[in-house]
């Protein structure tokens, strides 16, 4: 489920770009972000986590058991400065929904639900700044902050927020006056400790998501 979804929105944004390609380019009705503008941009994001660490007893002892991170698919806003005709650097707003389960042999239970603030800003460079088609590659920091934990089936859940660092590869497409279409692919690292039932089991889990995007964007 989570790799189809990643697959839909790509293919979606191969669609997109290659129906921006494909408009008539004879008299350029497109603008280009220059040093000064802004590009503010909505997204669909699907945010999917590769955790699949293993849950031990607080004296590191296995117990066959695995942590296993639901994907969610969600609104974003990014917002994009330009310090120069070729360097910006972007924040991204949002949060997403995850279920996080316990797995492992005939165990499949889930145990916690949290929402996840992400917030991420990147430094990135753009070689191709007059192009319809402007590649970016970037990095920078993101911050997890963990709120509104729900616990399930009887399980107490605590996770540690904290400060992960991202790569980045994008480009924005010019569709026609200010307007642009936004393909967006993150690499999230970051780990947190996740202490469950008071500390009698624990899992050193490293989060690590893809963050996927496509979004419509507009210069100012």
């Amino acid at each position: 489920m989570r790799s189809h979804t990643s697959l839909r929105i790509a293919a979606l944004g191969a669609g997109l770009a290659l129906a921006a390609l494909a408009a008539p380019a004879s008299a350029q009705d497109w603008q280009v972000a220059r040093k000064g503008d802004w590009i503010v941009t909505g997204r669909i994001t699907d945010v999917a986590s590769s955790a699949d660490d293993a849950i031990t007893t607080a004296a590191g002892a296995t117990t066959g058991l695995h942590v296993d991170v639901g994907y969610d698919v969600m609104p974003t806003l990014g917002f994009t400065y330009f310090l120069t005709d070729h360097i910006s650097v972007e924040a991204i707003l949002g949060a997403t929904q995850h279920e996080i389960r316990a797995q492992g042999g005939t165990t499949d239970v889930a145990v916690h639900e949290t929402w996840v603030l992400p917030p991420v800003v990147t430094l990135q460079y753009r070689p191709a700044p007059e192009a319809r088609v402007s590649p970016y590659v970037g990095a920078g920091l993101n911050y997890m902050l963990f709120f509104s934990g729900e616990n399930r089936n009887g399980y107490d859940v605590t996770l540690d927020d904290g400060l992960g660092y991202a790569l980045q590869a994008g480009a924005d497409i010019a569709v026609s006056g200010p307007w642009t279409v936004n393909v967006d692919v993150k690499k999230v690292w970051f780990n947190t400790d996740a202490s469950i039932n008071a500390g009698a089991l624990k899992s050193d889990v490293n989060l690590d998501p893809w963050v996927l995007s496509l979004g419509i964007g507009r210069k100012f």
